[in-house]
């Protein structure tokens, strides 16, 4: 039995055509981009051309791209870095309530180092309104740097990154967006954006695992948070994972080549699979923005059943479909409730209870009729159980 695989916001097969260009930097093609011979110069021209490609995803050059082992790296540099940039001075940083740990964690770090951290709320579509921004300076001008993520990976809501860093920098802070979910698959360009820091990660993207990158604009101060021999402009020391370098390049030029149409094919498969779900399960309801999502992303939740969540996505692993209820970053903690839910105004039972259904370049539709065809069964079957579970009791 073949999977139907709809948990790409956790992570994306890599395209044949990534792993094509990437095959030779694994064998005849090894050498260090930082040797001044032939074979080191013909691995640094590969990273070059990679750089370039990454820039051109989101508009930017290619010397303000910055390539570090993974995004959950990126954005430890975007903050980390911004703090030890500026440790004689005051900090203070504001951060949406449903960031990715990867964000969340190295604020509450600086936090425990004595800078004052502000938690934004969102609203029930998980949309961070400017003017909660703005309350944040108000209660605490000091802020310096305002991080919100360009998509959740959780419900898929997309922020509006241009309203929120202009908001930041009226301010006088700088602006960071985690924009690991959202670049290939939505339009971001740094040149029209009022952003400072953006951080990507490659196989998110149908790219490879373990490179990511952040964007720099000109003239933002950082300091590095790993040390050595002063690769990445000094930023991001370590030698060069070339051949992921080069994997993450050829997946950002397909992203920006094909990205637009793509998309437009997920809201097509997105919608069919709402509309056939909400009408096949009354008790279906949708998590997060109706409207501003990520193209191929929906967030379902089951009235009644939130409970019984992780036995669905069980069950429908059996028949041989991989979806994801909430994050696959917190999947050790799948008991818990998910806190970007609870932000969202959910209660702790209603945030145990998400069913995260992704799309990616290879879906297909005969897939989602697939999904569609167990998807009421498995429910259905549960819902029976929960049923005569709580009669006998």
């Amino acid at each position: 039995m073949s999977v139907v695989y709809l948990d790409h916001s956790a992570t994306t097969p890599a395209d044949p055509r990534v792993v094509e260009a990437m095959i030779p930097f694994l064998g005849g093609i090894y050498g260090n981009p930082s040797s001044l011979h032939t074979v080191g110069r013909e691995a640094r021209a590969a990273v070059l051309t990679a750089r370039a490609q990454v820039a051109a995803l989101i508009g930017a050059r290619p010397e303000d791209i910055v390539f570090t082992a993974s995004g959950t790296e990126a954005d430890n540099l975007a903050i980390l870095g911004s703090y030890e940039a500026r440790e004689s001075q005051d900090f203070a940083l504001a951060v949406s309530a449903i960031e990715h740990p990867a964000v969340l964690a190295p604020a509450r770090a600086v936090e425990r180092r004595g800078a004052a951290l502000e938690i934004v709320p969102v609203d029930g579509q998980g949309t961070v309104d400017p003017d909660r921004l703005a309350l944040a300076f108000a209660r605490r001008p000091a802020i310096a740097l305002v991080s919100v993520m360009a998509a959740n990976n959780v419900v898929g809501t997309l922020q509006a990154l241009e309203d929120l860093g202009q908001v930041a920098h009226e301010n006088g802070a700088l602006f960071h967006t985690d924009a690991i979910q959202a670049a290939g698959k939505v339009a971001i360009d740094v040149r029209t954006l009022p952003v400072d820091m953006l951080s990507l990660s490659a196989h998110k993207l149908h790219g490879p695992k373990g490179v990511g990158a952040l964007y720099l604009r000109p003239g933002v101060a950082l300091h590095p948070i790993i040390h050595g021999g002063g690769q990445e402009r000094g930023l991001r020391s370590a030698t060069e994972n070339v051949a992921a370098i080069v994997g993450f390049g050829k997946a950002a030029e397909i992203a920006l080549a094909e990205g637009a149409a793509e998309a437009d094919r997920l809201r097509v498969l997105r919608d069919h699979i709402l509309a056939e779900v909400t009408r096949r399960l009354p008790n279906a309801y949708l998590l997060g923005h109706p409207s501003e999502r990520l193209p191929g992303h929906l967030c379902l939740g089951f009235a009644g059943q939130e409970g019984e969540a992780i036995r669905l996505l069980m069950a429908l692993d059996q028949e041989g479909i991989a979806v994801s209820s909430g994050s696959a970053c917190s999947a050790h903690r799948v008991a818990e409730p998910s806190y970007v839910l609870q932000a969202m105004g959910l209660d702790a039972f209603q945030a145990r209870g998400s069913l995260r259904v992704t799309l990616g370049r290879f879906t297909t539709a005969a897939e989602i009729e697939r999904f569609l065809e167990v998807l009421p069964r498995v429910v259905g079957e549960l819902r029976s159980i929960s049923t005569r579970r709580f009669a006998t009791s």
